[in-house]
Parts: structure tokens; sequence; C-alpha cells
């Protein structure tokens, strides 16, 4: 006996095979007592000792010698959430959404620039069927199964293991704050036009300071108030596209939708182009701790957030190749305000900078909010520090949320391109060890509640993600040595930090936790173990 606990092996636990008949601390029909709790295999008879964190509702991640964030895979049932205020629901889900990945047509020029009208067009009807439909459908059955704000690294360290969980949260964190770093480089690219003391100097370096302390701001105050605001924006930047839509009607000439010059397109920007305005699609699931109801609502949002995107982008294009003569080299980023001086005037052009402005508002708050609640659910799963773990007064990530700012501060005087590429190739990292844990939880857990269920078998799960896979191979091979290096000694450090990490929690240099709130849920299956005592 350790610890206060007998101890016992036994050869299957349901908390590992949801549905073996024998010792189990969640369902009601355990021959065993209630306090019994499966340990990857072990199980521990526990004595009833409430134990005290500092008032906050945590258990220490030193069980059985074991921390039980070391054990994150599958449970028997969702995951107990605590209310920490209002939850969103479908309408500020959706355009959280629709931030996440799109934010309106606002770069997706250089598709046009790098391929001619007929290749963009094709691009944003094909590419979704390749790439944003399987990982939205992979996003709705596993943001449903584990409904809780650590989101694709739940999922990775279920598979995987907390090695590969931290790994994900490390490349995956770092792609977002490398993406949210382009955002008021962009605000102020679309201003300053109008405002030319914005385009250098120190001028330039206060705005991106300050705005970014507003934003910031703004997410501080809570994910509600960051979700109804990006409803109003939202609505905001789409209204000039539809306007512009109708006015350029009499305008359009079909046959311009189908230049194209095969040979003489540029690969790399092409699909650098369509992979980054169509990814992201699971950012939102380390925001489903905070969703009302999450296993109906998380589905809906992601549907209607897929088509509002790609008719955002296709809508958009069509007008644009359409109404005016194609001069491919001017297809760059801000061209759309040029098309709309053209096709209505002055006061258009106007209504789609400003457009473009709240538009990249918008999907800095929305990739904040992910970013800063991932690293919240890590630090309830005790892969983080818990520091990561307190919440302000308004239910917010305090300290992710600063983590998150600093990095964009640091990041915000890259290239636009430099940015993109090497926010891609993390991002392509990613991505593989959520498909591998996706195929692998199908496989190892046939049988653990799905909430919403992708309807194919194993097989057809594996088949869905190939093309995406073949598609993030010609990604990272089209990448320039230049970022390659860059992305890959990120993809090191992590490696590294890692293992550090660990060795402070064994050292108990900082202080880690694992919440209450969340089940013990186990990667480790242990099937032939004998019982002892």
């Amino acid at each position: 006996m350790r610890g206060g606990a007998l101890r016992f092996r036994h050869r299957r636990c349901t908390l590992c095979f949801p549905l073996n008949p024998y010792t189990t601390a969640l369902s009601g029909n355990s021959p065993f007592p209630k306090n019994l709790i499966c340990n990857g295999g072990l199980v521990e008879f526990t004595r009833n000792k409430k134990l005290r964190n500092g008032g906050s509702e945590q258990t220490s991640n030193t069980m059985g010698g074991n921390g039980a964030a070391d054990y994150v895979g599958i449970s028997e049932g969702p995951p107990r959430v605590v209310n920490h205020g209002r939850k969103l629901s479908v309408l500020p889900l959706v355009f959280l959404i629709f931030y996440e990945v799109s934010g309106g047509p606002f770069g997706i020029e250089d598709s046009v620039n790098a391929a001619g009208p007929l290749l963009a067009l094709a691009g944003f009807l094909i590419f979704p069927l390749i790439w944003s439909v399987p990982e939205a459908l992979i996003t709705a059955e596993m943001g449903t199964m584990f409904p809780e704000n650590g989101g694709y690294v739940v999922w990775v360290s279920s598979a995987l293991g907390p090695f590969w969980g931290f790994q994900q949260g490390w490349m995956k964190w770092l792609s977002g704050v490398i993406d949210n770093a382009l955002y008021p480089v962009l605000f102020l690219d679309y201003l300053k036009s109008g405002i030319p003391a914005l385009g250098g100097g120190l001028p330039r370096v206060m705005a991106v300071l300050a705005l970014t302390i507003v934003l910031t701001y703004m997410n501080y105050r809570g994910l509600t108030i960051v979700g109804w605001v990006a409803v109003l924006l939202g609505v905001f930047s789409i209204l000039p596209f539809v306007v512009m839509g109708f006015i350029s009607i009499p305008k359009l000439r079909p046959k311009r939708w189908l230049v194209a010059d095969i040979h003489n397109v540029d690969w790399n920007l092409y699909l650098n182009t369509l992979f980054w305005n169509l990814n992201y699609w699971d950012s939102i699931s380390t925001l489903a701790g905070e969703v009302e109801n999450p296993q109906k609502t998380l589905p809906k949002a992601l549907f209607y957030a897929l088509i509002h995107v790609i008719l955002g982008y296709l809508f958009p294009l069509l007008t644009g190749t359409g109404a005016i003569p194609l001069r491919q080299d001017l297809w760059t980023d801000g061209y759309f305000s040029d098309i709309a001086m053209i096709v209505g005037g002055v006061w258009l052009r106007w209504w789609i900078q400003g457009a473009a402005a709240m538009s990249n508002m918008g999907m800095f708050m929305a990739e904040m909010s992910s970013d800063s609640f991932q690293l919240l659910g890590m630090a309830e799963r005790g892969m983080l520090p818990e520091l990561f773990a307190r919440r302000s007064r308004y239910g917010t990530p305090l300290v992710g949320i600063l983590f998150s700012a600093s990095g964009v501060l640091l990041l915000s005087w890259l290239s636009f391109q430099e940015i993109v590429a090497a926010e891609n190739f993390l991002y392509c990292f990613g991505m593989i060890l959520e498909f591998i844990a996706f195929v692998r939880l199908r496989i190892i857990a046939p049988a653990a509640p799905r909430p919403y269920k992708i309807p194919v078998g194993t097989f057809g799960a594996i088949l869905m993600c190939v093309p995406p896979t073949i598609l993030i191979c010609v990604v990272l091979a089209l990448s320039s040595l230049k970022v390659m290096i860059v992305s890959l000694a990120a993809v090191v450090i992590g490696l590294i930090l890692q293992p550090c990490i660990k060795h402070s929690k064994k050292k108990s240099w900082l202080r880690f936790s694992v919440s209450s709130n969340l089940p013990d849920i186990h990667a480790g299956i242990h099937e032939n173990e004998t019982l002892i005592i």
C-alpha cells in the first residue's frame, strides 16, 4: 500500500474499455466501492480525503505516482464542465469559427495573382472538399467527444500519450500566435492609404501596440463579449461585398471566369493562399468548454460556418474577376478596395477598406481567444503550470491572454509571406497528429460515447484523412529552405520543452494540478493484468 491506497491489478477497466463489465468508478454497476479510481489500468481504493489546493477545485497530479495529465484518454462519459459564466450559443460561435478560419475575402487576392480566375474559383470550390470538410467533420466528432478547453491537445494525448499531446499544443499555439501577428499589421495596411503616417516609423509602432492592447483587453473582459462583437464585425464585413455584387451584375462577363494559364502558375503561392484561407477549423475546439450544450451546438455551428466561409470567398471572386478586365499582376492584398472603386465609387471603396480593418480585428480576437483557452485547457490537464489555469473575474484565462499577446508583439515585425509560410508549416505538423489521433481512437475505442459521429467506419475514417494528408505533404515540400529551418527549429524547441516541464514537475519547482471538474481519462491500455492485493 502506498499513499493511503489499496492497489489492485485487474484485467480490464471500463475507464479504458467502456464495455467491460468489471471495475469502474463512473458507472453505478461496479461491484467495487465508488471510490475505486482507475489509474492507467491500476485500480486504487482511495480514502475520502479532500485535497486542498489554494481553494481551487483541483486535485494533485501525483496519484499513484503518475501525473493524471500523463494519462489523458477516453472516459466512459463526457467531462464535467463547470459554468464559469455565460456560455456561447450557436450564432456567436458561428462567427467565431468564421473569424478563426476566414474573416472574409481579404487575403484571397493572391490566388488570382498566382493562378488566374479559373483556378482561383476552382480552388475555393474543390479545396474545401479535400481539406475544410474533413477537418470540420473531425472537429465536430472529437470536439463533442471531448468538450473541454484542451481541444485537440486532449485528442492527441488520449490517442498518443502526453508527450505528443504537448507537442500538439506547442505547435498549434505557436502557429496561432504567428497567425495573430498578421492582423494588427494588416489592419494598419488597409488604413494607411487614408492615413499615410501609419505606413511606417514610430506612429506605426505605437498604433500596433495600442491596437494589440485594446483587443487584448476585450478578450480579457469575456468570451461572450468577444462572440457578439464578432457577430457585429462579421455583418459589417460581409455587407459591402453583397452590395458590390448587386451593383456589378450589369458589368459581369462570364467568359472572364474561364481565363487560365496552367503553364505559368505559382503553385507555392497558390496552395499557401488556399491553405491559409481555409484552415483552422479545429481551433474552435479549444473553446468547447465555454460552449452552451457543445454536443449539439458545436456541429451546428461548424456546418453553418462552413457554408458561410465558402460563399464568402466565391461571390467576391466571381464579382471581382467577372466585372472588370483582368489585370492579374494587380491581384494582391487590398485589391478588392480598388475593384470597389471601379464598380461603385469612392464610398464603396471606403466601406471595403473599413470592413477589411474590422475583419482583422475580429480575426485577432477569435484567434487570441482560442490560443489563450488552449493554454488554460493544458494547465487544467496538468501539462502546464497551474498558473495558466487561473481565470480572471470575467472567467477568462488571464495568463494565457498575456502570453499570447506578448507573442503577437514579438512576431508582428515579420513579413506577410514569411508569417503565412511559417504558420502553415507548423500547422501541417499539428494536423498530421490530429488525423492519427482521430483514426487511432476509432480503432482503440470504437464504443466510446460520440455525441456526433461521422457516418463512416474505421476504413472510411482512414480514407477521409488520405487526401488532406497528401495535401499537407505537398505544402511542406513546397516550403522554402528558410521557412523549413525556422519551423523545424520551433519543433525542436517543443521536443526539449516538454521534458524540461516534466522535470520541473518532478522536482516541484513549479506547481501543477489537474482539474477535478474533468474526468479521469486514460490512454494506458492494460489487457493482461492479473488481480493482486
